[in-house]
């Protein structure tokens, strides 16, 4: 499929109301920057190499998509639902994942230098080897991920859920936490680099 093509099935749908439909369309490699791609439906769709970078993808369906290697630097994936996607190699520096659903989806290697993942749902997801430097992972769920060789550093993990997570070989230096951030029993972040937030007191 082609970027016009696209574009023509995306704005056919929206015309009469309904919810622009790409699943399993072949889009690999192609040039999909400022396409509003907000709540398509990605299912199982091959976006292998393609450049979303900066493109809205907010409440878009990506479930078993194939994103190896694609560009979504500054990408707004907001409530996007990416169970089981394939992002290895990915590029999302920037890119924003507020309140997105990424369980189970493989990451592996991918950067997500700085990053806003407030509230993403990451249970059960290979992240191995991934960059998430600088990322905002205010009150994410990492239950059961793989983040095992993980560069976390100075990433905000405040509220964050770590309980299960796989962090052999995670790098948290100076990455921070607070109260609510939980931990497995015995884990000592402050030993692994990790900073406290201070909590401050109002009078």
């Amino acid at each position: 499929m082609e970027r016009e093509e696209v574009i023509k099935i995306v704005n056919a749908a929206r015309a009469t109301g309904a919810m622009p439909d790409l699943r399993r369309a072949d889009l690999s490699s192609i040039d999909l920057t400022n396409i509003n791609l907000s709540g398509v439906n990605l299912n199982e769709a091959d976006l292998y190499r393609v450049n979303l970078s900066q493109v809205n993808l907010g409440q878009a369906s990506l479930i078993f998509a194939n994103l190896i290697k694609a560009d979504l630097v500054e990408a707004d994936m907001s409530q996007a639902n990416l169970v089981f996607a394939n992002l290895r190699l990915a590029n999302l520096k920037g890119a924003k994942l507020i309140e997105a659903n990424l369980s189970a989806a493989d990451l592996y290697e991918a950067e997500l230098i700085k990053a806003r993942m407030s509230k993403a749902n990451l249970s059960e997801a290979n992240l191995g080897n991934i960059n998430l430097e600088g990322a905002i992972l205010t009150e994410a769920n990492f239950y059961e991920a793989n983040l095992s060789d993980a560069n976390l550093r100075e990433a905000d993990l405040s509220g964050a859920d770590l309980r299960q997570a796989n962090l052999n070989g995670a790098d948290l230096t100076k990455a921070i936490y607070d109260q609510e951030t939980k931990w497995d029993d015995g884990f000592n972040p402050a030993a692994a680099g990790a900073t406290k937030k201070k909590k401050w007191l109002l009078f």
